[in-house]
């Protein structure tokens, strides 16, 4: 397994997938930065009456972090045109988020322990903190990274 892929070893991601009693949303955001509170904005106000606060904190701030990532190390925000796609779901007992990016060949998706005076690097490592389960993959078949992760309802 490469790197990238990892899943933590405790936990057994779910896919969405045939369920009927699960809601998903997917919508595309520009690579730039300002894609970050638009994007947090969006899923607040479709989880907002789903979830109970802390669990929305998690799934928002998670959020925020990846895609701050996908905007600021991927080639979305290098190349003209550049997009960051955010699925949801939200199925019973979990909120599972994917965050798809035009990837990259400078940098890949690693969790690192932040330096306590730094301003960054936080992002994967809260991830692995707080959700359940998390991964992300290259896309084989065409340009692009996935990063996604489960927060418990």
């Amino acid at each position: 397994m490469r790197p990238e892929e990892r899943i933590r070893p405790h936990a057994v991601p779910e896919v969405p997938g045939g369920d009927a009693r699960h809601d998903s949303w997917r919508r595309e955001f520009p690579g730039e930065v300002a894609s970050v509170p638009a994007a947090r904005a969006w899923a607040h106000g479709l989880l907002a009456v789903r979830l109970a606060p802390p669990a929305l904190d998690d799934v928002l701030l998670l959020l925020s972090e990846v895609i701050t990532n996908a905007v600021t190390h991927s080639d979305s925000c290098r190349t003209a045109g550049g997009r960051v796609t955010v699925h949801l779901t939200h199925d019973p007992g979990a909120v599972h988020v994917e965050v798809t990016d035009d990837g990259s060949t400078t940098s890949t998706p690693a969790v690192h322990v932040p330096d306590a005076d730094s301003d960054g690097g936080r992002g994967l490592w809260l991830v692995d903190l707080l959700a359940t389960a998390w991964g992300s993959s290259r896309h084989d078949d065409e340009a692009g990274r996935s990063v996604w992760f489960q927060v418990p309802e």
